[in-house]
């Protein structure tokens, strides 16, 4: 790591001359911002520019998730706003519109592609992570979280304060807040409860002319689009409001592994069938991927079935008996934990890891990696499957299938109770995933990612072919940094947001009619061309 941040600084020292004669407008944002906050609230600390080489980059990479995008674009990123106060999100928007520079709005840096820190024309990263704090209360069985905490930070704080209550959100502790639950977070209690945007009942938002608003002055257009249509095209979430569902203080997991050889195919086959009919109470994910066979340089598909069940392990077990005897489900896999430490088996951590680890923040990135994602209507046939197992084998690099199930409550909301669509008919949801080591192999890595996503075009929706916002992915479509062209946004918008993409441009010109925030997958408003 120190190598790497030697090499990037010394690509730094040699680009900033350059870069200053390329920023637009740099002195006198610089000098907004600051006529913008008061001594109360000084924001100079929280500045970060190329200019000062160390923080800079160190403020970049600290939360930027993907190694293909850990070294800055020098010639456009002017600068690193880490807002500790809202007055300091507040001044950043205004002064970046005013002076015609592009903002980035970062919480988590979980975004897939980048484009939350990333920019081919002047731009700014408004960067949330100081701002994380946590109220939560029992008694209405409300909390208030701010954009920048992370899920893990959210459910030790919930876990303090409750051990029978929860929220339904994602199995991955780093992620922030603000981006996960604006767009449409889902978990392993989204057959019982639900996606993040299901639980929102207010938020505070600031709008493109730096107003501070909540659900009762932002209106309900703007509060219905923020829940599923991203943040990031209609202002900076501050903080969201969120209901929390009752659990039971002792939940079921297991994990169980099938190869093609143990039939693995036609277990899964049958989990299409029956996964979405379960109780709602029951959640099983079915992970394919590429593990080595019983002989010496032979690879294999195996099939590992994650399960959360809201009960006791001997009704689970009566459960997948009736519907899943193919599984061959025993008792001793099934292990018996709160709520909050099944937090920690769904992030692979070993038995008996302390619940502390929730509340890591890591510092620098993990692998390169690339994600796509699909929608699953009617079950994939057997042929489809082994023709997707041909083409898992075919990689030189870690890949891998995740296939959440529907179902339960996720058939009862309407698709345009939030901007969320991806609701009734969906039998469940595939995320792809490749990771990688060297850079060299970037290309030929996405390459084939592009060649999975063909093989599985005739299995999954279609007309659009659906895609889920939050596995954000380039190839859908997009425009470039500092454009907007309706027709593209038409393309990756509706495969995102279906049928409630016209009213989240119509939401879009109303309260950013300029177009101001903006990325290359963003909402357009509806009237520009």
């Amino acid at each position: 790591m120190k190598e790497a941040l030697s090499i990037l600084c010394l690509v730094l020292l040699v680009s900033v001359s350059e870069a200053a004669i390329t920023k637009p407008h740099f002195g006198d944002f610089i000098k907004c911002l600051r006529s913008r906050t008061s001594q109360e609230n000084p924001i100079n600390d929280a500045i970060f520019t190329a200019e000062n080489t160390t923080t800079f980059l160190s403020s970049y990479v600290s939360y930027t998730k993907n190694k293909r995008f850990t070294s800055p674009n020098y010639k456009t990123l002017m600068a690193i706003v880490t807002a500790k106060h809202v007055s300091h999100v507040q001044a950043t928007v205004v002064c970046a519109k005013s002076n015609g520079i592009q903002l980035r709005i970062r919480s988590g840096g979980h975004d897939y592609e980048g484009l939350s820190y990333m920019s081919s024309v002047p731009f700014v990263i408004l960067d949330m992570f100081n701002l994380r704090s946590i109220t939560v209360d029992v008694s209405s069985k409300k909390a208030w979280v701010q954009a920048g905490a992370t899920l893990g930070e959210l459910y030790t704080k919930i876990n303090e304060a409750s051990k029978t209550l929860a929220f339904p959100a994602g199995v991955c502790a780093t992620v922030g807040a603000g981006g996960h639950i604006s767009g449409g977070g889902y978990g392993n209690l989204m057959r019982k409860y639900g996606i993040t945007v299901d639980h929102v009942v207010d938020a505070q938002i600031v709008d493109v002319n730096g107003k501070l608003l909540n659900r009762a002055t932002m209106g309900e257009d703007l509060f219905w689009a923020i829940r599923g249509g991203g943040g990031g095209s209609f202002g900076v979430i501050l903080s969201w409001k969120i209901n929390l569902v009752e659990v039971p203080r002792i939940m079921t997991v297991f994990r169980v592994n099938k190869t093609l050889e143990q039939g693995g195919t036609d277990v899964l086959y049958k989990w299409q069938l029956v996964s979405t009919k379960l109780p709602e109470t029951l959640f099983i994910r079915a992970m394919p991927q590429v593990v080595n066979g019983t002989r010496r340089g032979e690879k294999t598909i195996a099939v590992v079935f994650y399960a959360q069940f809201m009960g006791r392990a001997d009704e689970l077990m009566t459960i997948m008996n009736q519907s899943l005897p193919e599984l061959g489900l025993k008792r001793e896999d099934c292990q018996e934990m709160s709520w909050l430490n099944t937090t920690l088996f769904w992030a692979d951590y070993p038995a008996g890891t302390p619940t502390s680890i929730l509340l890591d923040r890591p510092s620098s990135p993990g692998d390169f990696f690339k994600s796509k994602s699909d929608y699953v209507k009617k079950p994939i046939p057997k042929e489809g499957m082994e023709k997707l197992w041909a083409t898992m084998l075919k990689f030189k690099n870690v890949v891998w299938m995740q296939w959440n199930p529907y179902g339960g409550v996720m058939d009862r909301i309407p698709a345009t109770a939030t901007a969320f669509p991806h609701r009734k008919g969906n039998l469940f949801k595939i995320q792809y995933f490749t990771t990688w080591l060297d850079a060299n192999t970037t290309e030929a890595s996405l390459n084939m990612m592009r060649e999975f996503y063909e093989v599985a075009e005739p299995y999954v929706s279609s007309n659009p072919r659906k895609a889920f916002f939050n596995y954000r992915d380039m190839d859908v479509g997009n425009n470039p940094s500092g454009q907007t062209n309706v027709d593209e946004a038409k393309i990756y918008g509706s495969k995102y947001f279906l049928g409630n993409l016209k009213r989240l441009m119509e939401v879009k010109a109303m309260y950013d009619p300029e177009n101001f925030f903006k990325n290359e997958q963003s909402i357009p408003p509806a009237r520009v061309n």
